[in-house]
C-alpha cells in the first residue's frame, strides 16, 4: 500500500527562517530518485536548489511558486512505496505516546529529519482509521483557518498570502470560483475597493480608481536582505566618499594588446579586471581599507588577504559574491575568476557561501552608462570602490587639448577605520595604476 511522506523546507546551513519558492522541477506523478533536485528556492541570500532524500512518486506539491514558506514546513508529498512492496502494517498497533521520527538519508548540502505525523493507537483504543491521501492545498488552508461567525473562507495558500500582504480579511469575501473558493482577483478587487476584479474595472475617468494602475510587490528574499544590510551599514558606519577623475587611455590601449596576445586568447579582460588588480595592489600599501571595525571586541581587525567582493545586478536583486584570495592572483587568473563569478551571479546561481567573508568591494556603475556614485559600504568591510563609465572626453595632455578615455572613481570608506589621509592615498594609488598599468611593477 502507498506510504506517504512530506518533504519539509530545510535550513540550508544559513540559520535562515524562511524562503520563497521560485520554481518546481517536478510535478505530481513524476518518479524521483534520492538526492534529485526537486525545487528551487530563494533565501535572503541566494537562490538554492534543494534535493529530496527519498525515492518514490510525487503525489502533491503543497505550495506554489512565489509563496514564502517557513523552514520546517512541508512543501511536497511523496509516495515512497508506490509499488506496495513495503511490509504490511501490523494488525495491532504498538503503544506510542509521541510521534515517531525517521532519519532522512544524507542530502547534498544539508541534513534534516522528517517527522511522521501519524500517532499510533493507544492501548485499548479503537484501531485508527487508515491515513487519508494528502489533501489539496486549498483544503489544508481551510482546515487550518479559524472560523469566524461559523464561516471558513476557502482559498489557496498564495491567495491567503496575497490577502495578508494587502490587508484583506478573507472572512469578509465571497469566493467567485467554483465551490465558493476565493481567487486572487477576489482579493485584489477587495483591496481596490471594487466589487469587480481589477482587470474588469473601467478605465473611464469617472469613478476610476488609480490604485488599479499600481503594482505592489512584497519585499522578500535577496531584496529584503540587501535593504536591511544597507540600512545597517548607512546608520552604523560613518561614510566618507572621495572622487578622482583619471585618463585611462594607456590602460585601454594595453587592454587591446592583451586581447591580441597568445597568453590571453579567449580570456575576457575588462576595465573591472584592471580595477580588481589595482585594488589588491593598493590595499597592500594602505591596509586600513582592508580592515574592519569590531564593535563588540572594540578592535580593528586587519586582514592579510583580500577577499574581493564584486557587486552584481541580477534579476533577483543586488548580490556581492567574492573572489577569494584575489591578491594572490595574476591578472589573467583574476580575469577568469571575474568572468565565472559574474556569469554565475547573472544566472541567479550564486551560493550563500560565495557571498560571505568579503574584505573590500568594487561596484561598477559604468556598465549602465553612469559617471559615478556614492556607494554604501558592505557590512563587515570598510571600503567600496565605484567605477564610472569610460568616456571620450577633452583632456589636457602636454599643454594641448586632446580626446582621451576618461574614468571617474569614487571611494566610500568607514571613517572609524580609515582616515582621510589613508582613504586619499588608496584612491590615488588605484588611480595611478589604472592611468598607467606599467606603474604596477613599482608596487
Amino acid at each position: 500500500m502507498p506510504e506517504y511522506k512530506q518533504f519539509p523546507l530545510a535550513d540550508t546551513a544559513e540559520g535562515l527562517t524562511e524562503a520563497d519558492i521560485i520554481a518546481w522541477q517536478v510535478k505530481p506523478g513524476d518518479k524521483v530518485t534520492v538526492n534529485q533536485i526537486v525545487v528551487e528556492v530563494e533565501t535572503a541570500k541566494a537562490a538554492v536548489e534543494l534535493p529530496i532524500p527519498w525515492a518514490g512518486v510525487v503525489t502533491e506539491l503543497l505550495v506554489e511558486p512565489g509563496q514564502t514558506v517557513e523552514v520546517g514546513a512541508p512543501i511536497l508529498t511523496i509516495d515512497v512505496d508506490p509499488d506496495g512492496k513495503a511490509a504490511p502494517a501490523p494488525t495491532a498497533a504498538p503503544v506510542a505516546e509521541e510521534p515517531a521520527e525517521e532519519e532522512m538519508k544524507p542530502l547534498v548540502g544539508y541534513g534534516s529529519k522528517a517527522v511522521v505525523t501519524q500517532r499510533r493507537a493507544r492501548k485499548g483504543a479503537a484501531p485508527a482509521a487508515p491515513a487519508p491521501a494528502a489533501p489539496a492545498a486549498h483544503a489544508v488552508a481551510a482546515v487550518s483557518s479559524k472560523p469566524k461567525g461559523g464561516y471558513v473562507p476557502l482559498a489557496k495558500p498564495p491567495v491567503r498570502k496575497l490577502a495578508k500582504d494587502l490587508g484583506v480579511d478573507l472572512h469578509a469575501l465571497t469566493g467567485t470560483a467554483e465551490g465558493g473558493v476565493i481567487t486572487r482577483d477576489d482579493v485584489q478587487a477587495a483591496a481596490n475597493g471594487s466589487a469587480a476584479p481589477a482587470a474588469a474595472v473601467s478605465s473611464v475617468d469617472s469613478g476610476y480608481d488609480p490604485a488599479t494602475r499600481e503594482r505592489r510587490v512584497p519585499i522578500k528574499g535577496v531584496r529584503k536582505a540587501t535593504a536591511a544590510a544597507m540600512v545597517q551599514s548607512a546608520y552604523t558606519a560613518p561614510h566618507v566618499t572621495e572622487f578622482l577623475t583619471i585618463d585611462v587611455t594607456p590602460m585601454m590601449e594595453f587592454r587591446e594588446k592583451l586581447k591580441k596576445s597568445r597568453e590571453f586568447a579567449g580570456v575576457k579582460v575588462t576595465p573591472l579586471t584592471f580595477a580588481a588588480k589595482a585594488v589588491c595592489l593598493a590595499a597592500k600599501r594602505t591596509p586600513d581599507v582592508n580592515a574592519v571595525w569590531d564593535e563588540a571586541a572594540q578592535e580593528i581587525v586587519y586582514k592579510d588577504y583580500v577577499h574581493l567582493g564584486i557587486a552584481a545586478a541580477t534579476p533577483r536583486g543586488l548580490v556581492v559574491p567574492k573572489v577569494r584570495d584575489a591578491d594572490s592572483m595574476s591578472l589573467k587568473e583574476l580575469a577568469i575568476a571575474l568572468t565565472e563569478l559574474t556569469d554565475v551571479a547573472r544566472e541567479g546561481k550564486t551560493t550563500p557561501a560565495a557571498m560571505l567573508g568579503g574584505t573590500i568591494t568594487i561596484t561598477n556603475v559604468g556598465v549602465f552608462g553612469v559617471d559615478t556614485g556614492t556607494p554604501i559600504i558592505n557590512p563587515g568591510e570598510s571600503a567600496i570602490l565605484c567605477l564610472g563609465a569610460i568616456k571620450d572626453t577633452p583632456w589636457v595632455v602636454d599643454g594641448e587639448i586632446k580626446v582621451r578615455k576618461v574614468l571617474q572613481l569614487s571611494l566610500s570608506f568607514d571613517h572609524r577605520v580609515v582616515d582621510g589621509q589613508q582613504g586619499s592615498e588608496f584612491l590615488a594609488d588605484v588611480g595611478a595604476l589604472l592611468a598607467d598599468p606599467a606603474v604596477a611593477i613599482t608596487y
